[in-house]
């Protein structure tokens, strides 16, 4: 990559090489060659990289039980800005998320879309119903994920919402529940009971705060617990019935108006 040398930097250090013995401009020369190598540096280490502002950044980050974990983070133009927190389905990954990121970082909102531990990478649909086990511990990615914002400088740590779907949306439900500074959250077919994962209770400690429901009419559970959640706790609980539209993130292919409206959601409740 070859960095061209700007007008105003040629005279900067042409005055360094003569060795002008006039303290002012000779420190305002050194310090503006010194502000220029810095940004190329910077832009070369981009290259280098293949990153680009603007473009998703691969992350990593470590729960409190040690284990690691990964994912995309997507920053908006202007910073620092609020975020949300994409949680996936058991069987997904977190490139489910790809467009509603995008489109979030569009509207000012960053999103860090990441893998539960559990995941890995794609697996095939059935293993979302052969898994057995606690599945507590997804709660502590969760948390580290939003550490890991809080500690971003282009994040603002008060304002970072929750937007999970199937166990991602009971795993949202129970991290906000346990962390009075989650202003809003989404749930995409979200479960009264994810194998030990209960909803009711996460929903009465996440109190007034206000979440969006959505489910399929065709999905019968989601559908009633979507229904049963929007009496539980005292805040506001805004319902979004589709129709055909499948269970969890398959929904956002389905419905071609779900990723406007969970934008719209946050831009609400978030900025």
């Amino acid at each position: 990559m070859r960095i061209g040398i700007p007008a105003f930097a040629r005279t900067t250090l042409a005055e360094l090489r003569r060795g002008k013995r006039d303290s002012g401009s000779g420190t305002r020369a050194a310090w503006t060659l010194a502000a220029l190598l810095a940004l190329a540096g910077t832009i070369m280490s981009l290259h280098a990289s293949g990153a680009r502002p603007g473009e998703p950044q691969a992350v990593s980050f470590q729960a409190r039980d040690g284990v690691a974990v990964t994912g995309t983070l997507h920053l908006p133009d202007k910073t620092p800005a609020p975020a949300v927190l994409l949680l996936p389905m058991m069987s997904r990954t977190q490139h489910d998320w790809d467009q509603v990121a995008a489109r979030l970082a569009e509207s000012g909102i960053a999103a860090l879309a990441f893998e539960f531990r559990r995941n890995g990478g794609p697996r095939p649909a059935a293993a979302d119903s052969q898994d057995s086990g606690d599945f507590s511990d997804l709660v502590l990615d969760a948390e580290a994920a939003r550490a890991y914002l809080s500690a971003r400088p282009e994040i603002l740590g008060g304002r970072v919402g929750l937007l999970g779907a199937s166990l991602g949306a009971n795993v949202a439900a129970l991290a906000a529940g346990n962390d009075a500074s989650i202003p809003t959250m989404a749930l995409l077919s979200v479960s009264l009971d994810y194998r030990g994962l209960r909803l009711e209770q996460a929903l009465k400690k996440y109190g007034s705060r206000p979440a969006l429901l959505v489910a399929s009419s065709e999905d019968p559970y989601a559908l009633r617990t979507a229904r049963q959640a929007v009496t539980m706790g005292d805040g506001p609980r805004e319902l979004r019935v589709l129709s055909g539209a499948g269970h969890g993130t398959v929904m956002l292919s389905r419905d071609p108006d779900l990723i406007s409206a969970l934008v719209d959601w946050f831009q609400r409740t978030l900025l």
